[in-house]
């Protein structure tokens, strides 16, 4: 990304969360219910601040992509013991798994990194590379772990199963399940109450652009691997900011891919067509554009070809 891009893409964020009313949300769990009261029940997942299941324990009916490290809002440690009250976000040392499936502990947020297993009714120690440094967990994971270290497998017909995203506020890069990266961007980037089309329209794009980056990004931050940004440097990411209007155009557009000579199509887009220094026709499309032309009728496959030359969609 250039300068010029970046200033520009910020440009349109600015405006999109000014026109659109949305807000920057934090979200810490995605399937946590209620009922957690400090008590490890039948059916729930549990962490405890000391290893061998000794003090505080927090107790999960469901997975949670991060657990969240602040209070107020972050998951802490609930029943009386050491550690009542304290974030359970790199500082649990144990856990019981009490439900009746696999549940996996993972070192970083949205289910990446390294991680641990654990079958049901298991009781155990978090390894070496867990104990006090475990960000999230998930219920069932998937029998086919996501890639680790700089590999992608994403492939040119296949979209990536998860996507390094270099958070720049923190310092750190995440490997974050693909999909819930776009879910999570979109709404940052488009508007969510536009028109579906038009939102149909940025979903592709999103999705393009950063699957374009998963299969060719060779950059680095202190010493580790990333596709893109959580800013403006490439498309604006905040885990929990997804809608139901904006969730519906990525579920609806999932199964297509925009590619150009057999490749996918790293597609750009910018506010309007003259926000953007960059712009080049045929390369870039116009959110602004997309919204008008959804007005007026246009499907979003009509919408991508208009701005994208050369485009297949399938």
């Amino acid at each position: 990304m250039t300068t010029r891009k970046m200033v520009a893409r910020a440009t349109a964020v600015t405006a999109a969360m000014t026109l659109g009313g949305a807000a920057l949300v934090a979200s810490t769990g995605v399937a946590d219910a209620a009922g957690r009261n400090g008590k490890c029940d039948t059916g729930e997942f549990c962490l405890y601040f000391n290893s061998n299941q000794k003090g505080s324990l927090s107790d999960f009916t469901g997975s949670v992509r991060d657990y969240g490290a602040k209070q107020p809002g972050c998951y802490d440690f609930k029943s009386a013991g050491a550690g009542k009250g304290v974030c359970v976000k790199n500082h649990t040392a144990s856990v019981w798994n009490r439900s009746s499936k696999t549940v996996r502990v993972y070192f970083n947020s949205n289910f990446g990194g390294r991680y641990q297993d654990f079958k049901a009714g298991a009781k155990g120690n978090l390894n070496s590379g867990l104990k006090n440094q475990n960000a999230s967990h998930q219920f069932s994971p998937s029998s086919t772990p996501a890639p680790t270290g700089c590999k992608t497998d994403g492939t040119n017909t296949k979209a990536p199963s998860t996507i390094l995203v270099y958070r720049v506020r923190k310092g750190t890069v995440e490997r974050v399940n693909f999909k819930y990266y776009v879910k999570n961007v979109l709404p940052k980037e488009w508007i969510v109450s536009w028109k579906q089309e038009s939102l149909k329209s940025g979903a592709m794009a999103v999705k393009s652009y950063a699957w374009w980056w998963a299969l060719h990004s060779t950059r680095k931050v202190n010493g580790h691997c990333y596709d893109v940004r959580d800013d403006t440097g490439s498309q604006v990411y905040v885990p929990g900011s997804a809608t139901n209007a904006t969730n519906s155009a990525v579920d609806a557009t999932w199964g297509h891919r925009m590619t150009r000579g057999g490749k996918i199509f790293m597609a750009q887009y910018c506010a309007t067509t003259t926000a953007c220094g960059a712009w080049k026709t045929g390369d870039w499309m116009s959110q602004y554009g997309s919204q008008d032309k959804a007005k007026a009728g246009w499907s979003y496959t009509r919408i991508l070809k208009y701005y994208y030359s050369g485009l297949t969609i399938s």
